[in-house]
């Protein structure tokens, strides 16, 4: 069981903002914690949203899965049910993965700074 993250007010309010892009994020595409950092203007965020993907484990609307490293990989694994859950759920949304990383990383990643308006 992974422990829950005390958040302060301040906190809250950019994990739920992080949240509301991870709810954009279409099935069969994933995106990068750097990415969702940029575009909510945190360019060096990257980190801050790796923790609010952590928190979001048992918020059933957040598809925390659909989140990894700048390289496709599944950093975040270790932070789901089991150690293969995440891979598991990607799967179930069409995406491939080997090695702990998606294979068509390029085609598969969604950008939300050309996908969405700038927040």
């Amino acid at each position: 069981m992974v422990k829950p993250i005390k958040l302060s007010e301040a906190n809250a309010d950019f994990f739920d903002r992080v949240y509301q892009v991870v709810a954009l994020i279409p099935e069969g595409r994933a995106t990068s914690y750097g990415a969702i950092a940029k575009y909510l203007g945190t360019k060096s965020g990257s980190r801050m949203v790796g923790w609010a993907m952590n928190a979001a484990h048992g918020l059933p609307d957040v598809q925390a899965q659909r989140v990894v490293n700048r390289n496709g990989q599944l950093t975040g694994k270790m932070h789901f049910e089991t150690p293969t859950r995440m891979e598991e759920l990607l799967r179930l949304d069409g995406i491939a993965v080997k090695d702990d990383q998606i294979v068509n990383w390029k085609e598969v990643f969604w950008d939300p700074m050309t996908e969405l308006d700038v927040y």
